[in-house]
This record gives C-alpha cells, sequence and structure tokens, in this order.
C-alpha cells in the first residue's frame, strides 16, 4: 500500500487572503457591537432631552404625583408608573407557576407522542399579535371576570379585614388584574418555552444518577435540574418581565384607562405604555405634554434597566462559579 498523500501547503496568497477575511469579519462584527450602543445610546438620549421640560418644570415630584391634568398643564407619572410595576409582577406571580408546570410537564411526564403537539402549541401562544390579546381579553375576559370572578370575589374577601381592600369595589370586569392576567398568559409561551429548553439541555447522565440513588421525579427536579439551570431560568423570567412591562395595546383594552390609584386590584389604572399610546396622538409638537410622555418613556426605560441589572446580580453567585 502506498502512503497516504500529503496535503499540499498553503500558498503565502491563501494566508494573505485568510488573514484578510479574518480582519473583515472580526471589523464587522465589532461594528456590529458598537451600532447596538450607539442605537441605545440615542434613545437614552433623546428621551431625557424629550422629557427635560417635564423635568424642569415638575422636579422629582414628577415621578410620584398622582395629577395629571393636561388641561391646567400638570403632568404626574405616579398612577401609570405604579400601574407598570403593579401589572408586571401580577404577571410574573401568576405565569411563572404555570409555566414551570408546563415546562416540569413536558421534559418528565408527558409521553413522547404529546410532547410535540403540547410544545408547539405553547410556542404558537408568542406568535398571537398583542391586539388581538387585546380584543380577546376585551370581549370574552372582561364579561367572564364582571359576571363570574369578580362578584364572588368581592362578596366574600371584599368583607375580609386588612385584605378585603384589595378586592372591593364593582364588578365592572376590567381594572389591573385583568391587564395583569392578560399579560400573564402573553408571557407565558415565552417563559414556559425558555425553560422547557434549559430542561432538555440537562445532561441524562446526571438525573439518572439521582434516580439510581432512590430520588423521586420532583426531588430530580429540585435537587439537580433546576440548580443545573437556574441562570437560564432566571434568564426567561426576566425575558417574559421585560415583555410585561412595555406591552401597550392589550393593557390598554383591559385596564380601564383611568388616571388613579385605586386599593383594590379590581379597580381601573394605567400603565406607561397604554398612556404614552393614548395621549401621544394629542400631544403637540414642542408641548410640556409631550415632553412629559417622553419623561415617562424615558422612566419606563430606566425601570426596565433596573430590572436587567437585578437580574445580573442575583446571578452573580453562579457567574463566579
Amino acid at each position: 500500500m502506498g502512503a497516504d498523500p500529503v496535503p499540499p501547503r498553503p500558498s503565502h496568497a491563501t494566508k494573505r487572503t485568510s488573514g484578510f477575511g479574518d480582519a473583515v469579519f472580526a471589523a464587522l462584527c465589532q461594528g456590529a457591537g458598537i451600532l447596538v450602543l450607539l442605537l441605545l445610546g440615542a434613545i437614552i438620549v433623546e428621551l431625557f432631552l424629550g422629557g427635560l421640560p417635564a423635568f424642569r418644570a415638575f422636579g422629582a415630584a414628577f415621578v410620584a404625583s398622582t395629577e395629571w391634568d393636561p388641561v391646567q398643564e400638570v403632568f404626574g407619572g405616579g398612577v401609570p408608573i405604579y400601574g407598570t410595576l403593579l401589572t408586571a409582577l401580577l404577571a410574573i406571580l401568576m405565569a411563572v407557576p404555570a409555566a414551570f408546570g408546563i415546562a416540569f410537564f413536558l421534559t418528565e411526564l408527558a409521553p413522547n407522542w404529546m410532547r410535540r403537539p403540547v410544545g408547539v402549541a405553547v410556542e404558537l401562544l408568542a406568535a398571537v399579535p398583542s391586539i388581538i390579546y387585546g380584543m380577546w381579553g376585551f370581549f370574552v375576559i372582561v364579561p367572564f371576570m364582571a359576571t363570574t370572578i369578580q362578584p364572588p370575589i368581592i362578596d366574600t374577601l371584599g368583607e375580609v379585614p386588612i385584605i378585603g381592600a384589595l378586592f372591593s369595589g364593582a364588578p365592572f370586569g376590567t381594572g389591573l388584574f385583568t391587564a395583569a392576567l392578560i399579560l400573564a398568559i402573553m408571557i407565558l409561551p415565552f417563559v414556559a418555552a425558555t425553560m422547557r429548553d434549559v430542561f432538555e439541555q440537562v445532561p441524562p447522565v446526571f438525573k439518572e444518577s439521582a434516580y439510581g440513588l432512590g430520588a423521586t421525579t420532583w426531588e430530580v427536579m429540585r435537587g439537580v435540574v433546576l440548580p443545573y439551570t437556574r441562570t437560564s431560568v432566571v434568564g426567561g423570567i426576566m425575558l417574559g418581565l421585560g415583555r410585561a412591562l412595555g406591552e401597550t395595546m392589550a393593557v390598554t383594552f383591559v385596564i380601564g384607562n383611568a388616571n388613579r390609584i385605586s386599593a383594590s386590584l379590581f379597580g381601573p389604572g394605567n400603565t406607561i405604555a397604554s398612556l404614552v399610546a393614548l395621549e401621544f396622538g394629542e400631544a403637540g409638537m414642542g408641548s410640556l405634554k409631550l415632553s412629559a410622555l417622553l419623561a415617562l418613556g424615558f422612566v419606563l426605560f430606566v425601570i426596565s434597566f433596573a430590572v436587567l441589572a437585578v437580574s445580573r446580580w442575583l446571578l452573580r453567585p453562579r457567574l463566579k462559579g
């Protein structure tokens, strides 16, 4: 048998071409990263400069004031900021347990023939436009809440001391809780799909070792899968929270759009995104109202950045390890 042929050594021209291609590719990647930073910085600067007249006129009290009076040109962001934070928090509290249950079922309990159809159905929920969720919420969820859900809760929990104020009021169907419910349904597929994907990335040998030691399915999930995927799970939850903070049209349909803070979860309210969507078309160029809306946009950006910072802080022990 003859000796294996020796591959030809690359010529100097090939080396030069390869080196030039690598340099071009590196420059393009670096430029893409810089472009993202420039776009982000431009958005921040534009929102801050646009909202600067409102910040100058009302000072730090702008973020706490609950008065929104376009006639007197007195604007405060307390109501929409409160509504944004409350609805997003309630949506996460409702969506995360359901998303975990779906991911747990699809990766550990469901038979093989069922996993793909259910997984595809969950992912299809993410493709539904937000305005469709809003219309469905207004024509289906709001009447159902007003006639079936809210009346018995108001009649029972509404009479309980201390917590009764959270469930008091008239059963109109719209309100903060309904908006949070719609948001929870909207972010559910994002969080569930992320959890399912990361749960499937756990090496089978880890789970098999735990099963070999006598662990149950839940003990394997709690002691092996969740610690291994904690970083990605938190990232998926933060993705859902970011979607909930910035959602506009679906919330606008069902939240009631009232510029006041209500102690009841069934009371109407507002969010930053819904208020901007409703009021932006009526704000004249250069007006103080337009500046207040841009200032609210800047506040929403700051809130989103704070959420990201908190998520990074929560992940620090895992990242250092």
